[in-house]
């Protein structure tokens, strides 16, 4: 399938790659990285805290959405890959959940590292549901998930504002 999709034989794709899993190591971190490059760009290009949260969420939102398969094969075949690109994989999907707690935490400054991470991956999670939630191309599928995601971020940060009269977060 995957030398039909570039137009060369199958057995062909073995000159570039020497098996199944070097394919599936090279596809998860090229994905990887193409998620932590396009997060960083959008925050760069956003003149706010605010408006690069909301381009995080549209920036996810429309991957979920592309690439249902990629997701599938993520949290299917990850333990398939060798551990080598397997820690490269990890390492670059916690540079993006790092990028997005910095951004929420500087859009909720009370809100702590370990709360704002806890808060992105939820916000992962939902995003990510899409190879099992959204099906076919309604198009409202993506301005709901981006307003679920926008509000379970909102939700994060207000509930880490201290209660007037109280010192309980």
């Amino acid at each position: 399938d995957l030398g039909a999709e570039i137009g060369i034989s199958g057995p062909a794709i073995y000159r570039y790659f020497p098996g199944k899993e070097a394919i599936l190591a090279e596809m998860l971190v090229a994905t990887s990285r193409r998620l932590l490059d396009g997060a960083k760009a959008r925050v760069a290009a956003e003149p706010t805290p605010r408006a690069a949260l909301l381009a995080l969420i549209d920036f996810h939102t429309e991957f979920a959405l592309a690439d249902r398969d990629l997701i599938t094969v993520q949290y299917r075949d990850l333990g398939s890959v060798p551990e080598r690109e397997r820690h490269v994989v990890r390492e670059l999907q916690s540079a993006y959940t790092n990028t997005w707690a910095g951004v929420l935490q500087r859009v909720y400054p009370e809100l702590t590292r370990e709360r704002a991470a806890s808060a992105v991956h939820a916000v992962f999670g939902l995003l990510n549901s899409t190879p099992y939630s959204a099906r076919g191309s309604d198009p409202a599928a993506g301005k709901q998930l981006r307003a679920m995601a926008a509000a379970a971020l909102a939700s994060a940060g207000e509930m880490s504002k201290p209660k007037s009269g109280t010192t309980d977060r």
